[in-house]
């Protein structure tokens, strides 16, 4: 062994320097595209040639949920966008090769409500919808007492867990599926009546 201490650092072409980022970004400003910054807004050129910044003003929604409720679970984010909400669905936003359970803590983080889909199914599944749960419930004691965040959604008549329900009200999206989405939607967008 001889004495070198061995670079941890990534190699140098693979780094993406902030330089490198921001060229990246004007290139894509100059071709006419926009550039998405997820969950804040957009910067894009004005017909002047202007660069734009247009912060998002579209309450961000996370969904959680188990897989076999992912048919509800996509109604729901299509229901949502069509409200003017910004719906966080794992199967729509999380990218190849991404952490994903450091990229879902995050979307919880900075998530203005989160939506835990409660099924029959989903009570009694181990796995990542407790964790997310869990994860949702501390984010949502760093809120302030009055602040709305974490909302479950029954899909069928099964049992919330006590934990929740003792402090949380829930909305049923059964037997009257519009009908819970209109609760829904008044409670996160009180301006917006959906189908009215």
């Amino acid at each position: 062994m001889t004495g070198k201490t061995r670079d941890s650092r990534p190699p140098r072409n693979t780094r993406l320097t902030a330089s490198r980022v921001a060229r990246l970004v004007r290139a894509c400003l100059d071709s006419g595209a926009s550039v998405e910054i997820d969950g804040l807004g957009e910067f894009q050129k004005d017909g002047n040639g202007e660069l734009k910044f247009t912060p998002y003003t579209r309450p961000m929604v996370f969904l959680a949920y188990v897989d076999e409720d992912y048919p509800s679970a996509q109604k729901l984010y299509e229901e949502l966008r069509a409200a003017e909400c910004d719906p966080w669905l794992d199967r729509k936003k999380l990218l190849p090769g991404q952490n994903w359970p450091r990229c879902i803590e995050s979307a919880i983080e900075v998530a203005d409500y989160f939506l835990a889909l409660f099924s029959r199914r989903s009570v009694t599944k181990r796995g990542q919808f407790q964790s997310e749960l869990r994860y949702a419930m501390d984010c949502a004691a760093r809120q302030p007492l009055e602040r709305t965040f974490f909302i479950p959604l029954r899909l069928d008549n099964c049992r919330v867990p006590s934990k929740i329900t003792s402090f949380i009200q829930y909305v049923d999206l059964f037997p009257d599926w519009d009908q819970g989405v209109r609760r829904l939607i008044r409670s996160i967008c009180p301006g917006r009546h959906p189908r009215e």
